[in-house]
């Protein structure tokens, strides 16, 4: 696996020596390529704010199981204690990647509050996306119209970055340690 991640790290870093026309393209697809060499395992995380415990994933148990992992699309379940509701879907679009939450019931029919994100549309970077609200998420949910969701994979590749940012505060970060599958 490390030396897939190193592969990958020097298509990154080669990508941005060549005269591309879609370098935001390129870096979406680095991006899931990072995400991809994950492709099949899951990986505890933890809430790192707000640090006095009172977000309401404070002390419960995360993981996240990079599960689907196509040319287009990747899915990652995120469970929160015994919560299993939660998946995040991430779709390479023409305009850039784009980040749905997928939220179910147990029985597998979609909450009424689902499919809520953005598309990644700034300058390329293959190791990060920022996904600002679409016009879908305000309509949903008013209160989120300024949020901004994160995926990040830190540059030694050890940790994986969730992170929500509302009125460009920080809302709500997760960290999953890349280094010990749980799998």
């Amino acid at each position: 696996m490390n030396r897939l991640f190193t592969f990958l790290i020097a298509i990154v870093l080669l990508t941005g020596c060549g005269t591309s026309k879609t370098p935001a393209a390129s870096s979406v697809k680095t991006f899931q390529g990072l995400l991809a060499a994950h492709c099949g395992k899951s990986y505890a995380g933890t809430t790192i704010f707000p640090s006095d415990g009172t977000d309401p994933f404070a002390g419960k148990t995360l993981v996240m199981h990079v599960q689907t992992c196509s040319d287009t699309e990747t899915r990652i379940p995120f469970t929160v204690g015994e919560d299993r509701s939660r998946t995040w879907v991430l779709t390479r679009l023409p305009e850039g990647l784009q980040l749905k939450h997928d939220h179910r019931h147990e029985d597998g029919t979609p909450d009424e509050v689902t499919m809520y994100g953005g598309i990644s549309t700034q300058a390329p970077d293959a190791l990060q996306q920022h996904f600002p609200a679409d016009t879908y998420t305000a309509e949903l949910l008013p209160a989120a119209a300024t949020n901004e969701w994160t995926m990040a994979i830190s540059p030694d590749g050890k940790t994986f970055s969730y992170i929500l940012k509302r009125d460009g505060k920080m809302r709500y970060p997760a960290d999953f340690d890349l280094t010990k599958p749980l799998n």
